[in-house]
């Protein structure tokens, strides 16, 4: 059973999985001077084409644009950095269930739909020094729920579909993961998560 778990790898998604939005969505609000309810469908209404390598400058002037607001240089730049750091910052309860995994020899990958800025804040964080396999949708320009990117992820992670365990918040990602033979499940939350893993 030991070999089993060295040989497989967790992966994860990072919004809404790692890192909750309720830690984001606020903060970006308050710099824009909206509410969140505002916020909301300007912020998704142009992610995808963020998340597969779009200019930053282009996101959020339409962001700003369609809530009435100047796309100020300041105020992009400021937005681009606070959207990356929040997305990139770890909650104590993903973190502690990292360092569980990582600490009973689990390999670890995470696959997320996400702008460059974002990716690049993740591979500067200093939890990411602990998983060497990130795949983020910016840098190959293919998105989940594309079963391209799964095929691709299993050529950075080294597996074979039937090795990788995956959580995404999202039933359609998880479709997609399972077509491609990966173990995929909905995220249920770390503690489920943990059981599913096997403790």
């Amino acid at each position: 059973m030991a070999s089993v778990l060295r040989s497989r790898t967790v992966v994860f998604d990072l919004g809404e999985v790692l890192v909750s939005s309720t830690g984001v969505l606020p903060r970006l609000a308050a710099e824009i001077g909206v509410t969140v309810d505002e916020l909301s469908p300007a912020y998704w209404s142009g992610r995808l084409a963020y998340d597969l390598g779009a200019d930053a400058e282009e996101y959020w002037t339409g962001v700003l644009a369609a809530l009435g607001r100047d796309p100020e240089p300041e105020l992009v730049a400021t937005l681009t950095e606070l959207d990356s750091v929040k997305w990139s910052t770890l909650p104590p309860a993903s973190a502690d269930l990292l360092a569980h995994l990582r600490g009973r020899g689990e390999r670890l990958g995470v696959l997320s739909n996400a702008p460059g800025p974002l990716a690049a804040a993740v591979r500067a964080a200093r939890w990411a020094a602990d998983i060497p396999h990130l795949v983020f949708s910016a840098d190959v320009a293919l998105a989940k729920p594309d079963p391209a990117i799964y095929a691709h992820a299993d050529t950075v992670y080294g597996t074979e579909p039937g090795e990788v365990v995956f959580f995404d918040d999202k039933p359609e990602n998880v479709e997609a993961a399972r077509a491609h033979g990966w173990d995929a499940h909905v995220w249920p939350g770390p503690q489920a998560a943990l059981e599913i893993l096997g403790g």
